[in-house]
């Protein structure tokens, strides 16, 4: 952790590729840019309007890489945050198709590609770059935790079904649901090792508002996770929220109340911290 807040992030810019999609209350594009080397993929929802606006990056959970393609489960999501006046960036990461491929071990590839894009906000005009807002699910969660112990300057940040701040737990869990084939390596570490990369141990560093969501029927991630979590969060006298959704799963149901409410509350949670956009 003391190594990636040492190093530096961005260089080159945001470059959109090609327009996906133009609904009445945003353009989706299809962007890439540069991290560590490697060309990353993915989308921007730029609202009308003149802006510029605040931003949130959604960060997507685990999804097979071979099976991934870049409008990801997580779209939902970031159009729903487009909607509401939020510019929206949702990398695919490196490793998922048409990103390059490159190293990524712990996942902290992941969280220095979402570090990068960052450091490239100021590049896009319709972006407020002071304003930037992290929203991750599952995997996406975990990665979120990394970046704001990096990154300080992040306003705000919603952890949805997220992963832990322990990597050990993690990597257990990831051992259990590959049934073996992934996770060995990584928890035959030396205990101090995996210490030094697991955002639990540098929770006192956030100065991220955040709030934290988790479905109470969760059998992907365990709830606790996140209940664990937010105590520590408010033990150190940190400002967080909390919301368990009883009987929801690791992925609430597109659609559902239990859904609509999550993406009430994360709305309202960005629209404190991170303003609105500029007449």
């Amino acid at each position: 952790m003391e190594a990636l807040r040492r190093r530096a992030y961005g260089g080159g810019s945001i470059r959109i590729e090609r327009t996906l999609a133009v609904t009445p209350a945003f353009t989706r594009t299809l962007i890439a840019y540069p991290s560590d080397g490697l060309t990353v993929y993915g989308f921007m929802n730029v609202p009308r309007g003149k802006g510029p606006f605040p931003a949130v990056i959604v960060l997507h959970g685990y999804v097979d890489p071979a099976r991934y393609s870049t409008l990801a489960y997580t779209t939902r999501y970031a159009d729903a945050l487009a909607r509401a006046g939020f510019l929206v960036l949702h990398p695919n990461y490196r490793n998922h198709p048409p990103s390059d491929e490159g190293p990524n071990p712990f996942r902290v590839g992941y969280a220095v590609d979402v570090l990068n894009l960052i450091a490239l906000l100021p590049t896009l005009p319709q972006a407020r770059a002071d304003a930037v807002g992290l929203f991750g699910h599952s995997m996406g969660g975990g990665i979120a935790l990394r970046v704001l112990v990096v990154n300080p300057r992040v306003r705000a940040a919603v952890l949805y079904g997220s992963m832990s701040a322990d990597e050990r737990k993690n990597f257990e869990r990831i051992l259990q649901w590959s049934g073996g084939t992934r996770g060995r390596e990584e928890l035959n570490t030396p205990e101090e090792a995996l210490r030094r990369i697991s955002p639990l141990y540098y929770l006192q560093d956030i100065a991220t508002p955040i709030q934290i969501h988790h479905g109470g029927a969760d059998s992907v991630v365990p709830p606790e996770w996140s209940r664990e979590l937010y105590e520590r969060l408010r033990d150190l006298g940190k400002t967080a929220e909390w919301f368990e959704y009883p009987g929801q799963p690791h992925t609430f149901p597109a659609g559902s109340a239990a859904d609509r409410l999550l993406l009430e509350r994360a709305i309202a949670f960005f629209r404190k911290y991170l303003g609105e956009s500029v007449p």
